[in-house]
């Protein structure tokens, strides 16, 4: 802690936050491929290993909901802390013998995780707002462009620590080493994370956990297609193509996603060096409209260049790549406007209703890839896939940031 003497106590809080967010991301990173690769190993059905994290997108879309509204009261220091506590618990379920590991139970324990990541994730965001100085737009995009990306390249190396802790410890020794190592850093959270944190001047009451901003209604709606475009061909349609129509290996599968994701997190920290103006003003609803604009000809591309005579592979690898890019800077876009929009006494009711939009849309495009995949194929999802890009591109030219009305 030395290293931190004279650095400003808003930086202080700003890396403690992130501390716990990271953490937080690497253990949910290598618990997803854990379950998925030692329920694989017991002989579970690709169906039953996929219900095991039903509930974990379910209770997401109610966390961030509820959460918001429960950040606003409770202060967000609490909820961060008490999200880093039920993951603890979740992890801790698993140690039970292999005999009381049955799908009803781990999809209970998955639950937990689920409330346990986006109450982490909803007091990530928010209190992001509250450290940046009020009006210094461009310092806020940066910081939550670095969480965000930070994030979700830590979740990629999840996925591969996951793997080497089932080799190298087996479950039980893989789970027991991320409860020691998440409890520690739960004890710091408890003793160093600023009281009260978040906490609204007027509890706001439960009626009010709906978004009244016209401008936050548009932008969760884009947030929710958006994502919904990403998990309709990303989730579950493209590892099966990639093991069945190329061969893959289940581990060559599980590799080429994480680095997606680890690249994908890299693109989302460098966004503001790409859609920052000129003239230094922050980024608005229509630079979301725009980048939404250039993405959607990267699925729509894709699909028809899968109906004609160019090698699947390539078309699917180039794609990928290419999605990963603009998909990351779309995603910090809109991560950042959410943050600048929010009312910044309650913050977490605007971000919590935000997040609920993004786990809908992960939870419509989860099922519908598995759906659309299996009667129609992956040129199907693709095409869906610019659909609903180019509806949450519909959706964010809607915005007025202006609007003094919209940033009450």
């Amino acid at each position: 802690m030395k290293v931190l003497n004279g650095v400003s106590a808003q930086v202080k809080q700003y890396f403690i936050i992130t501390g716990n967010y990271w953490a937080f991301t690497l253990t949910d990173g290598a618990l997803r491929m854990l379950v998925v690769l030692y329920f694989h190993q017991l002989g579970y059905s690709p169906l039953s290993i996929a219900l095991l994290f039903l509930f974990y997108e379910i209770f997401g879309v109610i966390t961030n909901l509820v959460g918001g509204w429960l950040g606003a009261r409770v202060g967000l220091n609490k909820t961060m802390n008490i999200g880093l506590g039920l993951q603890i618990f979740a992890l801790a379920m698993l140690l039970v013998p292999t005999s009381y590991l049955t799908v009803v139970y781990v999809m209970v324990a998955q639950a937990l995780s689920g409330i346990a990541k986006d109450l982490n994730k909803m007091s990530a965001k928010s209190a992001i707002k509250l450290l940046v100085p009020a009006g210094d737009s461009s310092k806020l995009y940066q910081w939550v462009a670095l969480l965000t990306g930070s994030k979700n390249t830590l979740k990629g190396i999840g996925f591969f620590l996951g793997g080497l802790l089932l080799t190298w410890l087996g479950f039980t020794g893989a789970i027991a080493l991320m409860v020691v190592m998440l409890s520690l850093v739960w004890l710091f959270s408890l003793l160093k994370l600023q009281a009260d944190l978040g906490k609204a001047k007027q509890k706001p009451k439960f009626k009010e956990i709906l978004s009244k901003s016209r401008a936050i209604n548009f932008l969760s709606a884009a947030r929710l297609f958006l994502f919904a475009a990403r998990d309709v061909w990303f989730v579950i349609a493209l590892p099966v193509f990639l093991a069945t129509e190329f061969g893959w290996s289940h581990s060559w599968v599980g590799g080429f996603l994480a680095m997606w994701i680890v690249l994908y997190g890299v693109v989302q920290t460098l966004a503001p060096k790409f859609t920052s103006r000129r003239t230094g003003q922050s980024p608005t609803g229509k630079d979301a409209a725009i980048w939404g604009g250039i993405l959607v000809i990267v699925p729509a591309a894709m699909a028809l260049a899968l109906q004609s005579d160019f090698s699947a592979q390539w078309v699917v690898i180039i794609g990928l790549i290419v999605f990963a890019v603009l998909f990351a800077i779309n995603s910090s876009l809109h991560s950042f406007l959410i943050v600048d929009m929010a009312d910044k006494d309650g913050v977490s009711l605007d971000v919590g209703f935000y997040y609920m939009a993004n786990a809908c849309g992960r939870l419509l495009g989860t099922v519908l890839s598995g759906w659309i995949f299996q009667v129609y194929g992956l040129v199907a999802c693709l095409f869906i896939s610019a659909v609903f890009i180019a509806l949450a591109v519909l959706f964010s030219s809607l915005i007025e940031l202006d609007s003094g009305d919209d940033l009450e």
